[in-house]
């Protein structure tokens, strides 16, 4: 079994939700380093990780980056994945600037309308084998981040 950390972000994320996949389609094809790893949070070892650090996996309202050993939710989540797909896409990082309550009261509202809004799918994503390196499944477990 292999832990979640990897030495690079794993980012997970509502694998139902259209918004989240167009997220995670956009991080594939703009993240050139291969620096993340996805898993979807309906599936294992997502949801033992995230029982692990207190929370509740059947709570499916953000994507959760672990990196370094931490755990990032939220605006702060999404802005440390831009950050890392390097230009021009790192500039959005200016928004870290705000203050974390108003961003993540933004987040929350997209969130709590994003299957209204963009709507579901009937699955989690599945990966093309292509792709497939980049998904972690179930042997991988969680690591014990601590959350940020």
């Amino acid at each position: 079994m292999r832990p979640l950390s990897f030495n690079r972000g794993v980012l997970l994320f509502d694998g139902v939700c259209n918004l989240c996949n167009g997220f995670i389609n956009f991080i594939i094809d703009h993240d050139e380093a291969r620096y993340f790893r996805f898993g979807t949070l309906q599936r294992e070892p997502a949801r033992s990780f995230l029982r692990s650090e207190g929370y509740d996996p059947e709570v499916l309202d953000s994507v959760v980056l672990v990196e370094n050993g931490r755990l990032y939710r939220e605006s702060t989540a999404a802005l440390r994945v831009f950050r890392k797909l390097g230009m021009p896409w790192a500039l959005l990082s200016v928004f870290q600037a705000v203050p974390r309550p108003l961003r993540d009261a933004v987040y929350r509202r997209i969130a709590a309308n994003r299957y209204d809004w963009f709507g579901t799918r009937n699955q989690c994503r599945l990966p093309t084998p292509e792709l497939q390196a980049l998904f972690i499944d179930d042997t991988d477990t969680p690591d014990g981040a601590s959350r940020a």
